[in-house]
């Protein structure tokens, strides 16, 4: 939720004026300005499971593992060797695994 710091800010005199009318009233107002959409626009842009990808080509650059780097055995993502904490069974074990 944005919020304006350049309003002025209510004092604990102003905070227990506002009536609960009033409070029900600007909740009403603001809900009845937000936009509706359409579940069937809302869904145009999604991508079904399955969808037929078979044209699409990856143009993704794999870099092979660094020197100083390692892969943990137990969530199988390479990490910089600062991210090792130890092995358990002889297999290197990153931190967020340990």
């Amino acid at each position: 939720m944005a919020t304006d710091y350049d309003t002025p800010r209510k004092t604990d005199e102003d905070v227990d004026s506002d009536s609960l009318e009033e409070l029900k009233a600007r909740r009403n107002d603001k809900s009845a300005s937000s936009v509706d959409v359409d579940d069937f626009e809302a869904a145009e842009g999604m991508e079904l499971p399955g969808a037929d990808l078979s044209n699409e080509e990856l143009s993704v650059r794999v870099l092979p593992r660094q020197a100083d780097e390692f892969t943990c055995m137990s969530c199988f993502l390479v990490h910089h060797r600062s991210q090792l904490a130890g092995e358990k069974n002889g297999q290197p074990i990153c931190r967020d695994c340990e």
